[in-house]
């Protein structure tokens, strides 16, 4: 709630003028009551004429002056909210970029979507009506209280007294709301979830004829949403009438003990009249107190949860490390590096230099830590023994902007986005020219295709590259990551949808490139690695065999076996006798 009142805080002029709009429009309408209290008593009993004139146009003009101070009061608190509300979702928006990725493996995309439009919305709802409610009535409890107790202080104490277990019902009220609003809004994010997930996946979900399946499994979350807000509704219902009834029983101790006053004397039918209508500015604020407390507690449970992800702090504070340097050539090393997820033992104890400009290949089977290893260069995880070097600094000590800004990297999902060709390869490159982006496709050999679309690098794809086929979505990737012309590329498995060919001709011209980025190649075919300086193939988490494609054939292991599972319809008679040869000369 601290970090919401800083928000608040931010904008305090903009609640101050409103503010001061409400309290003179609040002190207008309790002028209303004593301008009928002399209606009554001077014009209408006493027959005094003059004065109906006067108060009259007093009742106009306290009208007209209420109606221009209440539309200030509105808009300037609209404005208010909407700055806040536009903040607060950018502030959460930036703060989720900045999580590490572990963080990301274990959050739904369904839950955050709701924390950041149903929750902060809420949270605006609050702001842009209910603040304003709740300080418009305080002011009018205690400046109505005020005038009843001057009126008569007997009737004031009899029909206020009745007020205090309202507030008691309030606060019972509040406490059960904020747990069924909990509850509500965590099983909404799980909705969203599985909605989230249907629709991206409704192609696979009809290949598979899973509609009904998915429809059922989608009623049965509706169902308990039903329960949930039924468990709400009940709540409601457990409290609101006992509220109604205590108001609705001070305006009937202000009628029977007021007219009472009135045949004794003790006040004249005018104050009963005047004290009828500061008895209403009573009653309103804590009718309205049940509607604020079922907000506030909705209120309060959406912020609980949006304070929860603002509580989670990234592993990595790109703030912290100073070290940088104008560019990274690509030298890596990787120094008795261990590296533990979820306290699994991924990577044990790897050794490893790679000079800038080298063309390193990974091979292994699945789970060996091919990715892992890669992924710990960007520092996207941080290693549990040992380090990782760049240009011979620590990836701990460098800053994370200049390293992961030096790097393009294609990993194995691939992802585009609902855009452009052109925009989703100036991902990469947000400045990129058309001169760079015909290049990188060319390399990448995505021109082929592109050129064939009738619009072109103009033609829109659809959510996460819908249209395109798995090798097409690739090479675009691919030319998104090689626009970029960074110190280091890594592909994660990243031709494995293209066929041989393609394969080979990417594969080419990456080879023939001029730049000298080092490079990573993650693949399964030894077509993709076997002209790479040096492989390297994984086992369990360790470098288990290194060397050129020539070296490892001949010591006759993990990748040998590869090979010839591969290429089973090569004559492998040809490779012995050269083996032989060598070993005679």
């Amino acid at each position: 709630m601290k970090k919401l009142l800083n928000y608040l805080w931010k904008y305090k002029l903009l609640i101050f003028i409103p503010t001061l709009f409400m309290i003179m429009n609040i002190v207008l309408d309790m002028i209303n009551p004593i301008l009928m209290k002399e209606l009554v008593d001077k014009v209408i009993i006493g027959k005094n004429m003059s004065l109906l004139l006067q108060i009259s146009f007093g009742l106009i003009l306290i009208t007209l002056s209420r109606a221009i101070f209440g539309y200030f009061k509105e808009y300037i608190f609209d404005v208010m909210s909407s700055k806040v509300n536009e903040d607060l979702k950018y502030d959460l928006f930036n703060h989720i970029q900045s999580l590490h990725f572990k963080y990301f493996d274990n959050m739904n995309t369904g839950e955050l979507m709701s924390r950041i439009g149903e929750d902060i919305d809420n949270i605006w709802r609050t702001l842009s009506f209910g603040l304003r409610i709740f300080i418009e009535n305080i002011i009018y409890f205690v400046l109505a209280s005020a005038f009843l107790f001057y009126l008569n202080w007997k009737l004031a104490l009899a029909c206020i007294s009745i007020m205090i277990p309202i507030g008691f019902l309030a606060l019972r009220l509040e406490k059960k709301e904020m747990e069924a609003y909990d509850k509500i809004s965590d099983h909404n994010a799980e909705m969203n979830t599985i909605a989230q997930e249907n629709i991206a996946g409704v192609r696979l979900v009809k290949a598979f004829a899973r509609e009904k399946h998915e429809i059922l499994k989608f009623l049965k979350m509706n169902k308990v949403n039903h329960k949930l807000n039924m468990e709400q509704a009940n709540i409601l219902g457990k409290y609101y009438p006992p509220i109604e009834f205590l108001t609705n029983l001070s305006i009937v101790i202000m009628i029977a003990l007021g007219g009472y006053f009135v045949i004794k004397k003790e006040m004249s039918i005018g104050s009963l009249v005047a004290f009828n209508g500061y008895i209403w500015n009573l009653i309103w604020p804590m009718r309205m107190l049940g509607w604020l407390t079922n907000m506030l507690a909705q209120n309060k449970a959406s912020c609980n949860k949006i304070l929860k992800i603002f509580g989670t702090k990234p592993d990595i504070d790109i703030s912290k490390y100073s070290k940088d340097k104008e560019k990274i050539s690509g030298n890596i090393e990787f120094k008795n590096v261990s590296f533990k997820y979820n306290e699994d033992l991924i990577l044990k104890n790897i050794n490893l230099k790679i000079p800038a400009g080298s063309n390193v290949a990974i091979m292994g089977t699945t789970g060996s830590g091919k990715s892992s290893l890669v992924g710990l260069i960007g520092r996207y995880y941080d290693v549990c023994e040992g380090e990782v070097l760049v240009d011979g600094i620590n990836v701990k000590e460098l800053n994370l902007k200049t390293l992961r800004g030096s790097m393009s990297i294609v990993p194995q999902d691939t992802f585009l986005f609902s855009d452009t060709i052109s925009q989703n390869i100036k991902f990469g490159k947000r400045d990129a020219s058309e001169e760079e982006i015909t290049k990188a496709c060319a390399l990448a050999c995505a021109t082929e295709f592109i050129d064939e679309l009738e619009e072109g690098y103009s033609t829109i794809v659809g959510e996460r590259g819908l249209g395109l086929s798995g090798g097409q979505k690739q090479r675009l990737s691919i030319a998104r990551a090689l626009v970029r012309d960074s110190s280091i590329l890594i592909l994660d498995d990243s031709t494995s949808a293209l066929d041989m060919e393609t394969e080979f001709k990417l594969l080419k011209n990456l080879n023939n490139n001029k730049s000298s980025n080092t490079t990573f190649i993650i693949a399964h075919r030894i077509s993709a690695v076997k002209n790479a300086d040096i492989i390297l193939f994984m086992e369990n988490g360790e470098i288990v065999e290194k060397g050129t494609h020539e070296e490892l054939l001949a010591i006759e292991g993990k990748y040998y076996e590869i090979y010839c599972e591969q290429f089973k319809d090569f004559n492998l008679d040809n490779l012995t006798n050269k083996k032989k040869k060598k070993e005679v000369v």
